[in-house]
């Protein structure tokens, strides 16, 4: 079975490692063009020499190319503001083609693959929500799978050197965002994230700090969850792993946490630890947030593009 083909509309950091993803690693999509706004952009011109096509005035650019019909899936890497526009644009020229939004824009629904993707497979439009949420709404979902849970904050650390023009526009975004999913994919009743940005040097591989406050629940089947979660995650991201084991409080009525918008609860506190490493395809290895996204983004097209082919062959 032929191979779909796919844009990539963003020639920064994550479009870029997305496409050396997407040559390396793609079994049901095929890049056939990338597109930016600075012709002489690095992603650009190692588009050109990997051999994928390239378009250098935007996403009208894209439209007005002859391939553009052939193309099925567009990954978006640049920002929030620009997606709608984006997204408009590519809906008026093309209805039935489907985007992986790498933006907090979310005007589709938020996917983070190991969680709820296949509910969303005939999504004309996919949030990935952000680096964040994909490292962390895995673990929120585990502990839900187990017991309910009330509250989840999560706090995101990345190496400010990683964190380009795109990720320090969206910081508004990213914690709107993020915290609207960890309700919504993850299953907390409330959620909160923080996104801190580590100037330390050498730079610090990307860390996320989970906690969630559940009902009461076996310590042993919530520890299990999560490293079931993380061997999943790992799959398509090597470098996701846990930093320690899983840690526990227990809180009962006679000293009950408040929680903001939920009251007064008791139950178990869950603290998961956890670091990302990334595959230093086009970024350095300390780039975790990133490879993280580009990864998820690759394997949600992965799984529509084969879902797209499978309609397409006659009964």
């Amino acid at each position: 079975m032929s191979k779909l083909k796919a844009a990539v509309i963003g020639s920064g950091n994550i479009g870029t490692d997305l496409l050396i993803k997407m040559l390396r690693r793609g079994k049901h999509i095929e890049p056939a063009v990338m597109v930016g706004i600075d012709p002489d952009s690095d992603g650009l011109a190692r588009a050109g020499r990997l051999g994928v096509e390239t378009c250098a005035t935007g996403v009208q650019g894209l439209i007005d190319m002859p391939l553009f019909q052939d193309i099925d899936i567009v990954f978006d890497a640049t920002s929030a503001k620009a997606h709608i526009q984006n997204d408009r644009l590519l809906r008026e020229a093309k209805p039935e083609i489907r985007l992986i939004d790498l933006t907090p824009a979310a005007i589709g629904p938020y996917c983070v693959p190991v969680v709820n993707l296949d509910e969303h497979r005939d999504a004309p439009n996919l949030n990935m929500v952000t680096c964040g949420g994909q490292a962390t709404i895995p673990m929120v979902a585990a502990v839900s799978s187990v017991a309910k849970v009330y509250y989840a904050e999560i706090v995101a650390s990345i190496s400010s050197r990683s964190a380009g023009p795109g990720t320090r526009a969206n910081i508004d975004e990213f914690t709107e965002t993020t915290s609207l999913a960890i309700e919504q994919v993850g299953g907390a009743t409330r959620g909160k994230a923080i996104i801190v940005l580590n100037p330390a040097e050498p730079p610090l591989l990307m860390r996320d700090t989970v906690y969630t406050l559940s009902d009461p629940a076996d310590t042993a089947k919530v520890e299990a969850a999560v490293e079931a979660m993380v061997e999943r995650v790992n799959a398509y991201v090597p470098g996701y792993r846990l930093k320690q084991t899983v840690q526990f409080e227990e809180f009962d009525a006679s000293r009950p946490l408040n929680v903001p918008g939920v009251g007064k609860v008791t139950g178990l506190k869950t603290s998961i630890f956890l670091e990302v490493e990334g595959a230093a395809h086009y970024l350095p290895a300390y780039a975790g947030n990133l490879d993280i996204m580009t990864s998820a983004a690759l394997g949600a097209g992965e799984h529509v593009a084969d879902y797209l082919a499978s309609q397409r062959v006659p009964a």
